[in-house]
C-alpha cells in the first residue's frame, strides 16, 4: 500500500472510529476536550507509523490504545488528576496483555449517547454545538467544517475551543440524561442534527446548491441518536425526515449541478430505500405516541410526498392540514409560508397568496428570499406577471447562494418575457 494509499485508508479510519473513539476516552477522562486531544493524539501517531508498518488489523483497537497510552502520560503530569491516573493505570496493566477491542457493545452505546448529550449541550451556542458535533462525532476536520459553512477556519477554531471550554468551566458532566431531564435536553441534541442537515440540503450560501456531505453526517448521526433512544418519537420523527428528504438528492441537481424544484423532478431517481427506511422510521415514530411533534409531522409532510409517483399524485390537502398542526405547535412564519404553499396547491393559487400576504410585514421573514420567491410563483399562476417578476428579482436580490439565485433571476426573465 502506497502511502496516499494509506492517509486515504487513515482517514476513513477516522471518520468511522472518531466518534467511538473520543467517546471511549472522555468516560475515562471525563473531558471531552481532552478525549478531543488524545484521539488526535492518536490519530498523529497513526498518519506517522501506519505508512511504514501497514494498517492494522484492528485499527480501532489500535487508535484506542494508543490514546490510552496518551492519558497515562497525560494523567501523570497532572497531579489534580491522581486518582483518575491509577484507575486508569491499573486498567492499562490489566490489558496490556490483552488485545483491546472497540466494538458496539453496550458500553459503547452508553459512551456515545454521553458524547452526544454533552456535545450537543444547551449550555452552548447553536454555532458551538453544531461545530463540537461536527468535530467530535461526525469526525470532521476544522477545515471541513469551515468549508461547509463559508466560514474562515480560525472562526470555526474558536468555537470548537471556545465550546470545550465552556463545557470544562461549566463542569458540565460526561452523562446522558434521563426522565424529564432527557426530555428536556433531546431538543438541543435533534436541533443540531436537523440544522445541519438543512445546511446540506439547501446550502444558505456560496456555489452549491446542496453540499451532500453534511447531509451524509447529519443522517449518519441522526440514525445513531435514533438507534440510542429508540423509545423516543421525536428522534424516530427526525431520522424519518432526513431519510425522505435525503431519497430526493439525485434529483435535486440537473447535469451542470443546477437546481431542480420538486415538482419538476425526475421522481425514478428518488431512492427507494431511503424512503422506505424514512417511512419505517416515521411508522415507529407514530407507535410511540399519539400526538406527534413538530419532527414527526415534517416527516409526514415529506411521506405525502414521497407516496405520490408524480406530482398530479401529492395529497396536499393532508399536507396542507399537518401544516396547519404545525403551524399552531411551532408558531413560526416559516411554517406558515410552507402552509400557504400547500393551501395554494390544494385550493388554488388566490388563497395561498391571501395567507402570504399575511406575512409580507412580518418582521422575521424581512430579509427571507422565499417570501417573495412563494409570492411570485402564485402571482405567475393568477396572471400577475409584472408584480411576479419584482418579486423573483427581490428574492435573487436577498439570496447568498449563486446557484439559487442565477434560478430566481431566470424566473423573473421568463416571467417578463411570457407576459410579451
Amino acid at each position: 500500500m502506497t502511502v496516499v494509499e494509506t492517509h486515504r485508508a487513515i482517514e476513513a479510519v477516522w471518520r468511522i472510529e472518531a466518534a467511538r473513539l473520543i467517546a471511549g476516552l472522555a468516560r475515562i477522562v471525563q473531558d471531552v476536550g481532552l478525549a478531543e486531544e488524545l484521539a488526535q493524539d492518536a490519530l498523529v501517531i497513526a498518519l506517522e507509523k501506519w505508512p511504514e508498518t501497514g494498517v492494522p488489523p484492528n485499527p480501532g483497537a489500535w487508535l484506542m490504545s494508543t490514546a490510552k497510552h496518551r492519558a497515562i502520560d497525560q494523567l501523570r503530569r497532572n497531579q489534580r488528576l491522581e486518582r483518575k491516573q491509577d484507575e486508569l493505570g491499573r486498567e492499562l496493566e490489566h490489558r496490556q496483555h490483552v488485545e483491546i477491542e472497540v466494538d458496539d457493545g453496550p458500553d459503547f452505546g452508553d459512551d456515545l449517547l454521553r458524547l452526544v448529550f454533552t456535545a450537543c449541550h444547551p449550555v452552548l451556542s447553536t454555532e458551538a454545538r453544531v461545530a463540537l458535533a461536527l468535530r467530535v462525532l461526525c469526525g470532521l476536520t476544522t477545515a471541513e467544517i469551515a468549508r461547509a459553512f463559508l466560514v474562515p477556519e480560525p472562526t470555526i477554531a474558536q468555537r470548537i475551543v471556545r465550546a470545550k471550554k465552556t463545557l470544562a468551566r461549566k463542569q458540565i458532566p460526561f452523562e446522558a440524561p434521563s426522565g424529564a431531564e432527557l426530555a428536556a435536553r433531546l431538543p438541543s441534541v435533534l436541533e443540531v442534527v436537523y440544522l445541519v442537515f438543512n445546511e446540506g440540503y439547501a446550502a444558505t450560501a456560496g456555489d452549491d446548491w446542496m453540499r451532500t456531505e453534511l447531509c451524509e453526517d447529519a443522517l449518519r448521526l441522526g440514525r445513531i441518536v435514533a438507534g440510542l433512544l429508540p423509545a423516543e418519537p421525536e428522534a424516530q420523527g427526525l431520522v424519518a425526515l432526513l431519510e425522505i428528504q435525503a431519497s430526493r438528492t439525485a434529483a435535486r441537481t440537473g447535469p451542470s449541478g443546477e437546481p431542480v424544484l420538486l415538482l419538476e423532478q425526475d421522481r425514478t431517481r428518488w431512492d427507494q430505500l431511503l424512503i422506505r427506511r424514512g417511512l419505517a422510521a416515521l411508522a415507529r415514530a407514530e407507535q410511540l405516541s399519539a400526538t406527534p411533534g413538530p419532527y414527526t409531522l415534517q416527516a409526514a409532510i415529506a411521506a405525502c410526498h414521497a407516496r405520490a409517483r408524480t406530482p398530479e399524485a401529492t395529497d396536499w390537502a393532508r399536507i396542507a392540514a399537518l401544516y396547519e398542526v404545525l403551524a399552531d405547535m411551532s408558531q413560526s412564519p416559516v411554517v406558515e409560508l410552507n402552509r400557504a404553499v400547500a393551501v395554494s396547491m390544494a385550493f388554488g393559487p388566490e388563497h395561498g397568496l391571501g395567507l402570504v400576504d399575511q406575512l409580507v410585514a412580518e418582521p422575521a421573514l424581512r430579509n427571507y428570499h422565499l417570501l417573495p420567491s412563494v409570492r411570485g410563483d402564485l402571482l405567475v399562476k393568477l396572471g400577475r406577471h409584472d408584480e411576479a417578476r419584482a418579486e423573483f428579482e427581490r428574492a435573487a436580490s436577498l439570496t447568498d447562494n449563486t446557484r439559487e439565485r442565477t434560478l430566481l433571476l431566470e424566473r423573473a426573465r421568463v416571467t417578463s418575457e411570457g407576459h410579451l
